[in-house]
């Protein structure tokens, strides 16, 4: 049960053992423990119960996250229900949910999307809100703002997708919670 105010994040990805782990745990690591925004991850073809990959560990780790804890999930509708916002790696993504879920199409956005948006949305909106003008100011997604997927590319593919995740979450988490301004 969620507390009054809290805003509840979710990022989806194909596999849940790459890109959106990275995001979850890396929006917790940067949010802090008093932060009213609450995230979770899932995949779309979802490996139930598997670690994070070997190939994004190193990233997270340079940035003090650790994911020993992390195990994976494959996306559900209850998921996709509770979530006030629905962030996803790709364009694919957001297709494959709103495929089955079209009611969400508010909701469910690209974090490059997401990203681009936060730099117009009023700086004094709040929380639900605040999804509100994201998705108001939302262009249609765009193949160059996809996060690419790192999985058996190396160490190198694995540093720019944290880079990317990094950089667009910096934009977007302050949006979504204005105390992140302010540190």
């Amino acid at each position: 049960m969620r507390e009054p105010g809290e805003l509840a994040v979710l990022y989806v990805c194909t596999a849940n053992i790459c890109r959106s782990p990275f995001m979850e745990l890396w929006s917790r690591h940067a949010a802090g423990p008093d932060s009213p925004l609450r995230f979770a991850s899932a995949g779309t073809q979802g490996y139930r119960g598997s670690p994070m990959a070997d190939e994004m560990r190193p990233a997270l780790a340079e940035l003090g996250v650790d994911a020993d804890t992390f195990r994976s999930r494959r996306v559900t509708a209850a998921m996709l229900d509770e979530a006030d916002l629905v962030l996803t790696a790709e364009r694919s993504h957001r297709t494959f949910l709103l495929d089955d879920h079209p009611t969400a199409f508010r909701k469910v956005l690209t974090l490059g999307q997401a990203a681009a948006a936060a730099t117009q949305v009023d700086p004094e909106a709040r929380g639900r809100d605040a999804v509100v003008e994201l998705s108001r100011a939302r262009a249609t997604a765009d193949p160059a703002e996809d996060v690419d997927d790192p999985y058996r590319r190396g160490p190198e593919a694995a540093a720019r997708c944290a880079a990317t995740v990094t950089s667009m979450l910096s934009t977007l988490l302050p949006v979504l919670d204005p105390t992140l301004r302010e540190r």
